[in-house]
């Protein structure tokens, strides 16, 4: 009987580590596609942003550690462009050039990088929407994706809440909806990555229309 009851005792125990190892946690699925984008040098992808009756569509172009640029096809030539130190954007309907200094290399522009998912996961807690696994990115769609819900730790964030779709084979995020204080909804869409390009940092460097307004320091004054 005492043999009978501890090889059911570890027969229990051993599926339950079978079982254990089976479930990964949200957090610990965030963690590898943040350790995922932090081995890609660069790379290119198209991208869609929605916000209520807008839709913006362009080309959004990244190299480690933190350049970033988006060239703009609708509305056509606009550009949002960070070389490290400097964020450039440039409004051609406005003929305005926005420009703002950065210190600490933080542009507030990080979408899709190692560092927008690093402060991701400092600012906010993770959950699957609907579980661990693939669902479809939306109704009616073939695309599979895994589905997580950020929600914000403290109201100084910008964003309320934040779900993620990543597509679990290549680790690497679909979708960015985020849900704002003032309840608008922004949609990222990323499509046709291009991986370790090895794009130079010229890329990063924009040269504006001579012709257009400028103006610094726009979103604060540095001192």
């Amino acid at each position: 009987m005492k043999k009978a009851f501890a090889i059911s005792l570890l027969c229990f125990f051993s599926a339950a580590a079978v079982f254990c190892q089976q479930i990964l946690t949200a957090g610990a699925f965030f963690q590898s596609v943040s350790e995922y984008y932090g081995t890609i040098k660069d790379y290119e992808s198209a991208i869609t942003i929605k916000e209520n009756n807008t839709t913006m569509r362009g080309q959004v172009s990244f190299k480690r550690p933190n350049l970033l640029r988006i060239d703009f096809t609708n509305p056509e030539s606009q550009v949002i462009c960070f070389n490290g130190d400097l964020l450039t954007i440039y409004l051609p309907r406005s003929r305005a050039i926005f420009n703002q200094t950065v210190s600490g290399g933080n542009s507030g522009a990080n979408l899709a990088t190692p560092q927008g998912l690093s402060l991701m996961s400092r600012y906010y807690s993770i959950a699957y929407e609907t579980g661990q696994q693939a669902v479809p990115l939306e109704e009616g769609s073939s695309e599979m994706v895994v589905k997580l819900i950020l929600s914000r730790k403290s109201t100084s964030e910008g964003f309320r809440s934040i779900k993620l779709s990543i597509d679990p084979n290549t680790k690497l995020i679909r979708r960015i909806e985020g849900i704002s204080t003032s309840d608008a909804t922004f949609i990222f869409d990323f499509t046709d990555y291009r991986l370790n390009t090895g794009m130079p940092d010229t890329r990063f460097i924009y040269e504006a229309p001579s012709s257009a307004n400028n103006y610094n320091n726009f979103l604060y004054t540095t001192e």
